[in-house]
């Protein structure tokens, strides 16, 4: 496993009196405190070209009910997700309780044109005023530059006066209490990440029992104390429900050469009788770097099913085999 992030369940998962994960982290001094388990919203939106299945409205308001009936919940979002849909189900929910509820954690990001990829400083202050509005809130948490490698010119993001200078300049008007970085090509966000003074850092599918991608991200974001999120831990969902039912892995089909490895982690998961997403989420969350896991969750079910996966007592020999399996470092996004 050269190069994989660090394991030690000793500095990161602490047990409650009620048997739970409570361990919260604070990201620097926002005064934002982090749950060890987040839930993302992508697939809320219901966008079944990269999750293979559809999500009606009843659904993922519900799901959402879930999330935030914890005193902890944290939900991330994004402009972009399911064009403007998954923040618009979320804004109805936080409407119907009268606004947003105390305690809990709200996270969005800036999204580029999705017809032009035009991401500038005039979009990125787009993006974040749609978002306001769907959501029905004057501030959010967390706000991130989301996806920046896919900007169709990247000094737009990069520049004097672009988007990246627009999002630090969002956090001085107080629309946010903390700003990061959000993406996936880590040769693109490296130098962001090296440049700027972010407060957190999302990476996606790019931490998982099949792959560590990111490992060189999170190694760096650490030295500088930047929180590191860490979101998709599932892959999109087949390191969750298992090859033999999901057939997509990172937003696409998943191919022979993919499903290999997964299939060997399914096998050690076998052998022990350990849920496979009890073992890809705890990979997640028992590494000492990453403050909070964000999963994905598209049914009210998911919620408390997700919370009995962290808790999963999963024998050291299973640990011990995953090392000796390893994890590719390649873009998982790659072609």
């Amino acid at each position: 496993m050269s190069g994989a992030p660090r394991h030690n369940c000793s500095q990161k998962c602490p047990v409650g009196e009620d048997g739970g994960m409570t361990k919260h982290f604070e990201i620097g001094r926002t005064g934002v405190r982090l749950p060890q388990i987040g839930f993302g919203s992508t697939g809320l939106g219901s966008i079944p070209q990269i999750y293979g299945y559809e999500v009606d409205e009843s659904r993922a308001l519900d799901t959402i009910r879930a999330i935030l009936q914890r005193p902890d919940g944290f939900i991330d979002t994004a402009r972009g997700y399911a064009l403007g849909r998954s923040e618009e189900r979320i804004g109805q929910v936080i409407r119907e309780l009268g606004g947003w509820p105390e305690g809990r954690v709200l996270s969005t990001k800036l999204d580029r044109d999705m017809e032009s990829n035009r991401f500038d400083a005039t979009q990125a202050r787009r993006s974040l005023e749609a978002s306001l509005e769907a959501l029905g809130v004057d501030q959010v948490d967390i706000l991130h530059l989301h996806d920046p490698e896919y900007a169709a010119d990247l000094s737009e993001v990069t520049g004097t006066g672009g988007a990246l200078d627009e999002l630090f300049r969002m956090k001085e008007e107080g629309l946010a209490k903390a700003v990061g970085l959000a993406g996936g090509r880590i040769d693109v966000l490296m130098p962001m990440l090296r440049d700027r003074e972010f407060d957190v850092l999302l990476t996606h599918n790019r931490h998982t029992v099949v792959n560590v991608n990111s490992a060189p991200l999170i190694e760096l974001a650490r030295s500088k104390g930047v929180t590191v999120l860490n979101a998709a831990p599932y892959s999109g969902g087949i390191l969750a429900k298992g090859s033999s039912a999901h057939h997509f892995y990172v937003y696409q089909p998943a191919t022979e050469a993919v499903l290999g490895p997964v299939r060997a982690v399914e096998s050690i998961c076998s052998r022990y009788d350990v849920p496979l997403g009890a073992l890809a989420l705890q990979f997640s969350v028992k590494n000492a770097d990453i403050a909070s896991t964000i999963c994905g969750a598209t049914w009210p079910q998911h919620v408390d099913q997700t919370f009995e996966w962290a808790d999963w007592s999963i024998p050291g020999a299973v640990w011990t085999e995953l090392a000796e399996l390893g994890q590719s470092q390649n873009d998982p996004e790659a072609g």
